[in-house]
């Protein structure tokens, strides 16, 4: 795969990862996505081949915890759907799980969703 623009780059990051990172019943994937205005999380068994649970800053029954300077643009933002999707989890009884970056360097929102998720009681 040639790199011509960063999205590529971005691509070729995120498959090169995925040959490595796989999810299991007792050890799920916390797969993270990030766009210019939002942030989502969704934890994935990937042997069942479904999703266990999910976050995203567009969700309206979030809209108490996104307000003022709160936005899923933003590392607060990122540490409060950190926070949700751990509290998700451990509502499910999963308390261990393999961290997908997506591609993303591990900085920013990216870092700030999963310091959240371990200080809410993840391991990974």
């Amino acid at each position: 795969m040639k790199i011509k623009t960063k999205k590529d780059r971005k691509e070729r990051i995120r498959l090169r990862q995925r040959k490595r990172i796989a999810g299991t019943a007792e050890r799920p994937r916390l797969a993270v996505f990030r766009s210019g205005a939002h942030i989502y999380a969704q934890v994935i068994d990937d042997l069942a081949g479904r999703t266990l649970a999910s976050a995203a800053s567009t969700e309206p029954s979030l809209k108490t915890v996104f307000s003022g300077k709160v936005r899923g643009g933003n590392r607060a933002g990122a540490e409060a759907i950190g926070k949700v999707i751990a509290e998700r989890l451990k509502e499910k009884g999963v308390t261990r799980v393999v961290f997908d970056r997506g591609g993303f360097l591990y900085h920013g929102r990216i870092r700030a969703v999963a310091d959240a998720a371990r200080a809410a009681g993840l391991e990974f």
